[in-house]
This record gives structure tokens, C-alpha cells and sequence, in this order.
């Protein structure tokens, strides 16, 4: 028998909180969320580590402002896949450093994913090179270029004054 997934306690949520909105940039990061939450630098490793093992927590990594890093060009691509080349596919694509996402979805194009190149060409060199190697016909590669981004940050509330404010 498993066990089950262990449920954040205040601390846990508070350092999800520090995690996604204010991680300290100084050499010892740890010593710095410690002090904020009022346990040693080794519980925050534990507690981190624990969250990671129970999938909250699946890594840790900025979040990075692609046009500023010349990232001029980026799209949303959504595939039709039979159902038995998922995975093949999934790994093609996954294989493009300029891929920073791709999901399985419950739905006709079955695959979704994200590319940023620093030009159109190259960005349209990328797609055209995923459908010659995964053999999706252009009539099942949904390709929607980014026109405006509306948002580039996203924050999931932890303590309950912001939950009760999100309702």
C-alpha cells in the first residue's frame, strides 16, 4: 500500500508562496527563506524536497521575458495524432531546444505545444522540420502564432486571505 500524498502544511504553503514570488538572489537563498519562515535552512531542504517527491513541486526555475532574450517569434502549435503515435511524437518535439512546453490533451489535436525562435524563419524552418520528421499533414497542424501576449505571469494564491479574495 502507498501512501498518500502528504497535504502542505502553513509552512509548506508559505514557501510555495516564496518560491513562485519572491526567491531571494544571494548566495545562500536558503539561509534567506529560513529566516522568513522561522526554521533552519536544512527543514526548508527537507520540506523542498518532500514537496518535490509529492509533485508539487517540479523544479525550480526562472521565469524568463522571451523578447528580451531576442526571442522575437513564438507560436502555439496543436496537433491531430492517432492515439498509438502520441509518445513518438511527444519525444520529436521534445527534442527542440526552442520547445519550452508540450501537453496531451482530451481532444482532437491531442498534442499542444510552444515554440520561440528568434525570427519567423527560423521559428517556420522549426515547424516545417516537425512535420517532415512526424509525418502530421498540414491539415492536422493547427499553428497560432503569438499576436499580443496578455499575460506572462501566473501565481497560484497559498495562504486563505488569498483564496478568499480569489472567490
Amino acid at each position: 500500500m502507498m501512501p498518500a500524498d502528504p497535504v502542505p502544511d502553513r509552512i509548506d504553503l508559505r514557501l510555495l508562496e516564496i518560491l513562485q514570488d519572491d526567491f531571494p538572489l544571494v548566495s545562500r537563498p536558503w539561509d534567506v527563506i529560513a529566516g522568513r519562515l522561522g526554521i533552519t535552512p536544512e527543514e526548508v531542504t527537507v520540506r523542498l524536497q518532500k514537496l518535490q517527491e509529492a509533485r508539487i513541486v517540479l523544479g525550480i526555475a526562472p521565469v524568463l521575458e522571451s523578447r528580451h532574450m531576442g526571442l522575437h517569434a513564438t507560436t502555439l502549435v496543436a496537433l491531430r495524432v492517432p492515439e498509438d503515435r502520441i509518445q513518438d511524437i511527444a519525444g520529436i518535439i521534445n527534442a527542440y531546444p526552442e520547445v519550452s512546453h508540450n501537453y496531451r490533451r482530451d481532444h482532437p489535436y491531442a498534442i499542444w505545444f510552444t515554440v520561440s525562435a528568434q525570427t519567423p524563419e527560423h521559428l517556420n524552418r522549426i515547424l516545417a522540420d516537425i512535420r517532415e520528421r512526424t509525418g502530421i499533414r498540414n491539415t492536422d497542424f493547427l499553428n497560432l502564432p503569438t499576436v499580443r501576449k496578455l499575460k506572462i505571469d501566473l501565481r497560484f494564491p497559498f495562504s486563505p486571505s488569498d483564496a478568499s479574495e480569489a472567490g
